[in-house]
């Protein structure tokens, strides 16, 4: 597919694949292959329960973007990808993923299936029933959340509104401001526990 026709295959904090120039700093994908052999998309978005973040490089492999293999998925960084329910792959990002496995479970610990089956789950609530409302306060750095319909990524005292390109400038957070939460609430919960996601330009 030329560039001037790019690929299906950015996700959105509200993990819907959309088609535009913009790559992304992190890769990914849902378990395998569901593009068609036109590079097209059908009406899969998922072949298994594993949803995963990886590096755009690795030990020097190359890969054909939407070939016989599985279907490649991109992201703006990490707080993109956790809010569209993807966790950090235990292959290319050990150390994130062993630290996300931690406080996902703060003091108990998961198993990578343990955590596919609790997430799963949670973004097929999300799907069905809509995203979880919670004060802002209550919310750690890295969470996503809705705020007069576009998607805000939570960063010390500010919001940043997101965009496939990056983020925009830094807007205040209102007192007692509540607000749909895109990060599904035990990501939130990963990201209380102490996890820190890693932005655009720490995967630079």
């Amino acid at each position: 597919m030329s560039a001037a026709r790019p690929l299906q295959n950015r996700v959105d904090p509200y993990g819907a694949l959309v088609a535009v120039a913009a790559r992304g700093a992190l890769m990914g994908n849902r378990g395998g292959r569901f593009h068609r052999p036109d590079q097209t998309l059908g009406r899969r978005r998922w072949t298994s329960r594993q949803w995963i973040s990886c590096l755009c490089a690795f030990q020097g492999r190359h890969r054909r973007i939407w070939g016989d293999s599985y279907t490649e998925l991109f992201f703006l960084d990490e707080p993109t990808a956790l809010a569209a329910g993807h966790r950090p792959c235990f292959v290319c990002r050990r150390a994130d993923a062993e630290a996300f496995r931690r406080a996902f479970a703060r003091g108990g610990g998961r198993s990578a299936p343990e955590i596919d089956v609790v997430l799963h789950r949670q973004r097929l609530a999300n799907f069905s029933s809509g995203a979880v409302v919670r004060p802002i306060a209550e919310l750690p750095d890295g969470a996503i959340i809705e705020r007069n319909g576009r998607p805000y990524a939570l960063r010390g005292a500010a919001l940043l509104p997101w965009s496939f390109f990056g983020y925009g400038a830094p807007e205040p957070r209102a007192a007692g401001e509540r607000a749909s939460v895109l990060t599904p609430p035990a990501i939130v919960a990963a990201l209380i526990a102490g996890y820190r996601p890693r932005w655009a330009e720490d995967l630079a």
